[in-house]
């Protein structure tokens, strides 16, 4: 069913990946440019495959296997979205632009904790569904 908690957990998962990254900048450049995940298409790419994959995962409530593998996968592409934002984050001085980090940066955890809280809930509804299973 389309009205299960795990769907608003990922409905609110596609508006942060999706329309948060419009609102909230990376960082700022040394030259006082902000950067948003709309001028740098790699996270711009990132952002948007993990709001498609999380609306993806809300229109398959028929097959909780499949909705919960798409969780994941979510939560593997939010941890490289993380790890490309680390990784551009800790360059060395000399190399990196960056001269103040924004909210933005903030934004694959906040994802990732709703796409958990949304897999913890499908993961509860798969259980439930074969406890009955198992009376019949």
């Amino acid at each position: 069913m389309i009205q299960r908690i795990q769907s608003i957990y990922l409905l609110f998962a596609v508006g942060v990946s999706a329309g948060l990254i419009f609102v909230f900048h990376l960082w700022t450049k040394v030259e006082d440019v902000v950067v948003y995940a709309k001028d740098e298409h790699l996270y711009l790419g990132l952002f948007l495959g993990s709001a498609l994959l999380s609306l993806i995962s809300i229109f398959c409530f028929k097959n909780r296997k499949l909705q919960f593998v798409l969780g994941r996968l979510n939560i593997i592409l939010n941890f490289i979205l993380l790890g490309f934002f680390v990784y551009q984050l800790l360059m060395p001085p000399g190399e990196s632009q960056i001269s103040e980090k924004g909210v933005g940066i903030f934004i694959p955890i906040l994802s990732i904790v709703l796409l958990v809280l949304a897999n913890k809930a499908i993961k509860k509804d798969e259980d439930l569904v074969k406890s009955v299973d198992r009376l019949r």
